[in-house]
Order: structure tokens, then C-alpha cells, then sequence
């Protein structure tokens, strides 16, 4: 009997015995197939996290940022215990004492699984189990993955060290809002750093990953506040904060910035704007979308603030002038529909949803509205924004008689006359507060549009190309087309500098006349009659008057004697164009180029001559703080030494390449003051410092320009329709140009300064008459008299005439083909060209451009 027992319990030993020996072979064998080529965890030794790229201004605010994924990288000692605490207590709370794996959790989770007859599936996963997860696998529910989760985090634990795996995970973990990481999550939904977290607001970060695109703090309040409580309950029973801390944190009421308890940190950045976005669109083909998005670059802007203020404010007032002159009301064409306006809380919440821009400051913020009723002659509007009072808000006849609105015909309809003339009920518009000039008190509210017509703005400083300022259009929210540096524009007359250069490059004076006549040229399109804007002729005149007056007619003749091919190379060397047209027709700006080209070549007539390239950034360091990019490469000579007497000037060596002569760069900003003193721009440009520049209009007034500069900084203008189109008889370059180039410039003088252009040395001055290109001796004086400077050991030569080739008789107008040849002419550098008439004229595009 005993045999009998023994045999028994011995046979049961030895089946317990085998069936844990196969138990065991069987997870074994199962880990080493699944063990197999597992993605390796020693690169996470090396994390370097998608982290935002953020740029500053030069007074070092913060003015925008960019991520795929918004994450604030906090290394592991920076983190307070606090927070690491608290997502250890609702996590995994056996964190600091497991090998990667919690055994007791997983059979924990399997118990509860079976109990509840798979209802109740969770996935008992440690943190380190997570950063496998979030890492180097996917997110499956599958057993397959659980086994490689759990050897990888065993793995792990034998590589990196707990507060290492926690940084790992604290940094990249996702708790809802677009937000990655505990740093970015604590400013995105408390607007603090970690250091400022209270333990209540510690526990809703830790509630956050359970279901962290389901816990709003607004919209499942409840859910999240019961999260919130179970994880301050586990940082009490873990030890981690006393009984009076979690019974004090536990009645702490659930406050968010989404829920309007604090201030979001967006509400410290600008709205985003033209500048920014080209730093981005630059920046993103330089270093790639990937490197650019998860780089964590801090970039310095070169933006002036306050300048970029002054550029958008002056350019949208002149936009707007010219809208309401036009009288036509377009409005937003956004409207609400009635079941939304039955209350305040549903209009409001469909004005929110309205697109409609909100970055417009015009004599004080725009604000979007919606007509909620129509009155007799007013209309009561909702503004965003704005508290509803026992009056209401108003819209009354007089502001809206301006306007006419466009018929479903296309026709226009009649001068409105009372506010339903123009609007209707739903209808979402924009308004801004009038107020009183003298003592800011408030009037009315008046209705608002975007212009039509658009444009762009960009100042730069000659010497560096720091851009100071930039504007693409009326409003980025509006539209985020930049047409400072992507609408491509025909420049019209205010390409012609380059012309002039080219000739004075080639030995031409301010002085060298050139017939103004009629020209009439047989192309295989036709005949082509370029003409000057006044429709006269002005006969021989000098240079300087053909610019100052803008003449198209000596601008073709002396284009055709200079040679086509050789204005073409000025422009291209001047980066204007990449590979210009040696047509005559562009000589007078028919090809089309961007502002930002524009205003980068006029700064260098300002600065004598010199290469500069514009840019948007000063410099780039990445996440470790290694500059990868400046951009003055400038070597200052005495900036660290110790002999520089305070208040001096350091001396700062430029090897910069010289793309013009520096005594054609003076006599050609001498020329285009006479431009601001006395021509196209006379009337318009009267800032207190010497200021040059140059109009410019299309044909038909489909583009019109102005670009001009003082010693220090350059600054230029565009005005069209998107989509050209005329923009009337009264619309030129000095007209709606002249008057945004004047605002900006009277801010920027009186910041920046300015003084005389500096005269190079190589040359000497003679006085002559600036209507016959006469001499005149050295004490005449009066409004015809002008110094002009022309190069050392060259005689002017007074009283020769060009025509370009083109005849010139009593028969005008006459029509002459092209005419050959050519004549030696002694350059700027000393040396010798053969310039002449070299124009093809097979493919002219646009003339008459003026």
C-alpha cells in the first residue's frame, strides 16, 4: 500500500515535474524565435526627440514656432520628483523595482481578463514597456507584440538606467492636444513649466495617457477629474504626498486653459504673418521637411517688431484707401445660417467656426461679426469678442453708403443708401470700432473689408541684407500667398536703373543726351509703338532727365545703343533675373520678376556697388546650441580687442564681391534722387534724409511700383490684382506706391537715421544744365543746375547725341528695323566693349511700359 502511494505521488512529482520542465522549454523557445531580430534598443541611448523649431526676433521674443509633433525636450533632471511621481502612480507604480517586466501586474491583468470573460482587457504594461512600444514597435494589440515588448524592456533595463527610461518616456509620450511630453503638455494646458505644477495638475498630466484624445479637460471634465483623483489616491498610498496634500489636492477644481482658467501660451506669439511663414518656406527647402519640423532649431530673425508693424499697417491703409475709393462691396461672402442665430451662445459659437481673418490692426482691431437683424435703415450686428449690451450693436446707413453692391448679373447696383442695401441677415462681416481722434472715445461701429487689389512690402538694410520688414498682401489669414517674394510681376519703369547702369558702366555720362522721339520697330507680332507716358516727345535729353521723368522712348534708344545682351547681364548679375531676354520690350521691366529680387538689386546701387544677399535670418543653432548658420560673414577686426577705445567703431572687413563700379553706383544714385527731388516721385517721397528711388507702372496700370532707398536702408513697394488687371487712370507707381514707401521710411529714418550718399573716390564734379546736358561754369546756380560727378581721366563728352540707331526726321513717325553695327567705348574699369545695337526684336511680349 505504501509502494502503492509513493508510486502515486511519485508519477504526480514527476508529470508536475516534466509539464513545468515543457512549460518552461515552451516560453523559452517561444522568446528565443520571438528574440530574434528585434530592432535594436541601444539607439535609444542616443534619443534625440522630434522637438519644435522656434523663431526670435532679434531682441530675443519668441515670434513663432513649428513641429509635426509639439514637444519640449526636459532631461531627466529637470523634471521635477513631483511629476515623475505622479505618472510612476498611475503607470507603474512597481516602476522603480521590476527588471522591464511586472509579473504580478500581468497576471493581475490576466485574472481580471478571464474573470470578466474578456470585457475587461488591460494591458498591464510597464513604462519601460511603453517605450518599447512607443519606439521600436507598433501599437497592436496582439500577443506577438506583447512578447517583444516584454524582451526589449528587459533588455533595456540592462542598458540605460530608470531615470534615463523615464526621461525617454516622459518626452515622448502623447497627452492630447497636439502635445508630446510632459514640458509641452504642462504649457499647453496650464501655461507653466513643470517647476510651477501644482500636485493636482501633476496628476492630470498623469491621467492624460490612459486616453489622452478622449480626456478633454473641457468636453469629459468628469472622466478626467475621476482620472485625476485615482492618481492623486495612488501618490498618497504610494507614499508620495501626505493625507493633508491629497485631501487638499483631491478638492481642487479641474482648470485648464481650454476650459479659460489661464492664459494660453499663444496668446504671447504674434498671429503668424508673411514673415515667418517665409523663414518657414526657405528654412523648410534648405534643411528638408523632417530635419525643419523635429530639428528643435532656434532661429534669429532678423524682423524689426516694430518696423514689421509699420510696413503691415502701411501697405493695408493704402489698400484700403484705394478699395473705398473704388466703392464696391464684396464683403466676406461667409455667412451663418438662421437655426445658428437663434441665441447668443449659437451665434457665437458659429461665428468662432467662421474663416474670416483675425490678424487685421487698421486704426484698431478687426473684429468678425455677423448681422443678426435688419432695423429700418441700420443693422444690429454680433461681434466676436465683444459683450452684447442692452442697446446692441450697430451698423447705421451712413457708414455703408460708400458702396455699391455687385449684382448676381455682374452689374453693379445702386449707391446703397441704408444697410440693407448691402447686407443681410447671417451675413458674417468685419468691423472695427471709430473712434474719437482727439480723446480715443468710442463712436461707432464701422463695417470693414479685405481689399481686392493686393500687394506687397519689403525693407532691407543696404549694407547687410537684413530684412527689416516684409508684408505679402493685406492679411496672411486672409490669404498666405506672399507677393513680396512669390507673385511674379512685370516691374515696369522701375527696372530701368538697370539700364542706365549698364550704359554708364559702358562709358555714358548723366550727362550723355539721348534723342526722345517717336520709335516704331516691325517684329514678326507686329508693329510695335512704344510711347512715354505723357504721349510727348521731348526731343535730345540728358540722362539724368530721361530717368528722373521716366522716359520710355530714350530708354529703348539707349537700351538698342548700350545693347540688349548687355542690359540682359547687369539684371542677371544683379539677380533680377535668372536668364533675362535681350529684348528691347524689357528694357522697359515686361519680364516679370519678384519685389524681393527688386529691392535685394536696388540695394545695392545703395550700398556703392557691393553684392549683398538679402535674408530673413541672422542665424541658426540647433537643439544643442551649435551655430549651423550665420549669415554676416563680415570679419570684424577689433571687436575682441582690448585697445578699442569705448564708443569707437570697430573695423569690419568685407570681402564681398564688387558687382558694380562704385562711381556708376554714385552717379546712378544721383540720378535717381533727382528722381524724389524733381521727378516721377517729387510729390509723393519728402522724407528729412537724402532719399533715391524709382517708380514703376505697367501697361494699362496693371502693376505699379515704387522702390527707393536712403544710405542705410532700401524699401519697395508692388500694388496689383492677384489676378492682373487694370486699376484705373489715376493708379501710378508714385500714386499708390510713393505714399506706403513715404509712411514706412518717415518711422524708419526717424529710428534708423540716415545722411548724404557717400561720394567714392575717382572722380570730380562739374556742374551742368540737367535740361540740355550743357556745361555750366562752377558758380551757376537755380532749379536747372545739377553737379554731376563723372569718372577721372575721361572728358565728358558734351553735345554728342544718340539715337540708339533709330533715325530721327521731320517725317515722324517714322519706322525703322533693326540697325547693325556697333563703336568702341572706354569702360568704367579702364578698359574697352564694343556696345551698339544688339537687340533681338523676335519675341517682344509687352511695350509701352512706363
Amino acid at each position: 500500500m505504501i509502494r502503492f502511494v509513493l508510486s502515486f505521488f511519485g508519477a504526480i512529482f514527476t508529470l508536475v515535474t516534466l509539464g513545468i520542465a515543457v512549460l518552461a522549454l515552451s516560453i523559452g523557445a517561444i522568446f528565443w524565435i520571438y528574440g530574434r531580430d528585434l530592432p535594436s534598443h541601444e539607439s535609444l541611448a542616443n534619443y534625440k526627440p522630434a522637438t519644435i523649431s522656434r523663431i526670435y526676433s532679434g531682441e530675443g521674443h519668441m515670434i513663432d514656432e513649428f513641429a509635426k509633433e509639439r514637444r519640449l525636450f526636459a532631461p531627466a533632471d529637470e523634471i521635477p520628483d513631483l511629476v515623475k511621481q505622479a505618472f510612476v502612480s498611475a503607470e507603474d507604480k512597481n516602476f522603480y523595482t521590476h527588471g522591464g517586466y511586472d509579473t504580478r501586474g500581468i497576471a493581475a491583468a490576466a485574472f481580471e481578463a478571464v474573470k470578466s470573460r474578456g470585457q475587461n482587457v488591460r494591458g498591464a504594461s510597464t513604462i519601460t514597456q511603453q517605450v518599447m512600444k512607443n519606439f521600436l514597435l507598433s501599437a497592436d494589440r496582439k500577443i506577438e507584440r506583447k512578447i517583444k515588448e516584454i524582451i526589449l524592456a528587459a533588455r533595456l533595463e540592462e542598458t540605460l538606467d530608470k531615470e534615463q527610461i523615464l526621461e525617454l518616456y516622459m518626452n515622448e509620450i502623447f497627452l492630447g492636444q497636439n502635445s508630446y511630453g510632459v514640458a509641452a503638455a504642462s504649457q499647453t494646458y496650464f501655461n507653466k513649466t513643470l517647476a510651477e505644477l501644482a500636485p493636482h495638475e501633476a496628476a492630470m498630466l498623469a491621467a492624460m495617457p490612459q486616453a489622452p484624445s478622449k480626456y478633454h479637460p473641457v468636453l469629459a471634465k468628469e472622466r478626467v477629474t475621476q482620472r485625476r483623483d485615482y492618481v492623486l489616491r495612488e501618490m498618497f498610498e504610494n507614499g508620495y504626498i501626505d493625507r493633508a496634500t491629497y485631501e487638499y489636492e483631491v478638492q481642487q477644481p479641474l482648470r485648464s486653459v481650454q476650459n479659460g482658467d489661464f492664459e494660453s501660451f499663444r496668446t504671447a506669439l504674434p498671429p503668424r504673418d508673411y514673415f515667418t511663414e517665409e523663414i518657414r518656406r526657405q528654412l523648410q527647402d534648405d534643411f528638408g521637411d523632417g530635419e525643419f519640423f523635429t530639428g528643435g532649431f532656434s532661429i534669429r530673425a532678423t524682423i524689426d517688431e516694430e518696423m514689421q508693424t509699420v510696413a503691415a499697417e502701411s501697405l493695408r491703409r493704402q489698400l484700403e484707401r484705394y478699395d473705398r475709393g473704388r466703392g464696391i462691396w464684396h464683403g466676406t461672402e461667409d455667412t451663418i445660417a438662421a437655426e445658428n442665430l437663434v441665441d447668443e451662445a449659437s451665434w457665437r459659437e458659429a461665428l468662432r467656426s467662421a474663416e474670416v481673418p483675425r490678424d487685421v490692426v487698421l486704426n484698431g482691431g478687426w473684429h468678425p461679426a455677423v448681422v443678426l437683424e435688419m432695423g429700418t435703415q441700420d443693422a444690429r450686428i454680433g461681434i466676436e469678442g465683444v459683450d452684447e449690451d442692452g442697446d446692441g450693436h450697430w451698423i447705421v446707413a451712413k457708414d455703408v453708403q460708400w458702396a455699391r453692391k455687385r449684382n448676381s448679373d455682374g452689374t453693379l447696383g445702386r449707391k446703397a443708401q441704408a444697410a440693407d442695401d448691402l447686407l443681410d441677415v447671417g451675413d458674417v462681416v468685419l468691423v472695427r470700432a471709430m473712434t474719437n481722434d482727439d480723446d480715443g472715445s468710442f463712436i461707432r461701429w464701422t463695417l470693414r473689408q479685405v481689399s481686392d487689389v493686393q500687394g506687397g512690402f519689403m525693407a532691407m538694410d543696404v549694407n547687410t541684407g537684413r530684412v527689416l520688414a516684409m508684408q505679402g498682401g493685406f492679411s496672411y489669414q486672409d490669404s498666405v500667398f506672399n507677393r513680396a517674394t512669390q507673385a511674379q510681376r512685370q516691374p515696369g519703369s522701375s527696372f530701368k536703373p538697370f539700364v542706365y547702369a549698364a550704359a554708364l558702366d559702358s562709358g555714358y555720362s548723366p550727362a550723355t543726351i539721348v534723342v526722345d522721339a517717336p520709335i516704331e520697330v516691325n517684329t514678326p507680332q507686329g508693329l510695335w509703338r512704344p510711347r512715354n507716358s505723357s504721349n510727348k516727345f521731348y526731343g535730345p535729353t540728358p540722362l539724368r532727365t530721361g530717368i528722373e521723368q521716366s522716359r520710355n522712348l530714350m530708354t529703348i534708344r539707349l537700351a538698342q545703343e548700350v545693347g540688349m545682351y548687355t542690359v540682359a547681364n547687369y539684371a542677371e548679375k544683379f539677380g533680377v533675373y535668372d536668364d533675362m531676354g535681350p529684348y528691347l520690350a524689357n528694357a522697359l521691366g515686361s519680364e516679370e520678376t519678384t519685389l524681393y529680387k527688386m529691392v535685394a538689386a536696388y540695394a545695392m546701387f545703395a550700398n556703392g556697388g557691393e553684392r549683398v544677399e538679402p535674408t530673413l535670418v541672422d542665424r541658426i543653432q540647433d537643439r544643442y546650441g551649435k551655430t549651423i548658420y550665420r549669415h554676416d560673414k563680415r570679419d570684424c577686426v577689433d571687436c575682441n580687442s582690448a585697445a578699442l577705445n569705448p564708443g569707437a567703431t570697430p573695423r569690419i572687413v568685407s570681402d564681398r564681391e564688387r558687382v558694380m563700379d562704385a562711381v556708376t553706383a554714385y552717379q546712378l544714385t544721383s540720378m535717381m534722387k533727382g528722381v524724389v527731388d524733381r521727378g516721377t516721385a517729387s510729390g509723393v517721397v519728402k522724407l528729412p534724409v537724402p532719399t533715391a528711388g524709382k517708380t514703376g507702372t505697367t501697361n494699362e496700370a496693371r502693376d505699379v511700383w515704387f522702390i527707393g532707398f536712403t544710405s542705410n536702408i532700401v524699401a519697395g513697394c508692388y500694388i496689383g490684382y492677384d489676378r492682373p488687371r487694370p486699376l484705373g487712370r489715376s493708379a501710378y507707381g508714385s500714386s499708390l506706391c510713393g505714399p506706403v514707401f513715404q509712411s514706412f521710411m518717415t518711422e524708419a529714418t526717424e529710428k534708423y537715421g540716415g545722411g548724404p550718399f557717400e561720394v567714392p573716390p575717382g572722380g570730380y564734379f562739374i556742374k551742368i544744365d540737367r535740361f540740355t546736358g550743357g556745361r555750366l561754369p562752377d558758380s551757376a546756380s537755380g532749379p536747372n543746375v545739377v553737379a554731376e560727378y563723372f569718372r577721372d581721366g575721361t572728358d565728358p563728352d558734351f553735345g554728342r547725341t544718340y539715337d540708339g540707331g533709330f533715325a530721327m526726321g521731320s517725317n515722324l513717325p517714322l519706322v525703322e528695323g533693326v540697325s547693325g553695327g556697333g563703336r568702341q567705348v572706354k569702360t568704367s574699369t579702364g578698359g574697352t566693349a564694343v556696345v551698339g545695337p544688339k537687340a533681338n526684336f523676335g519675341t517682344v511680349s509687352s511695350g509701352g511700359l512706363y
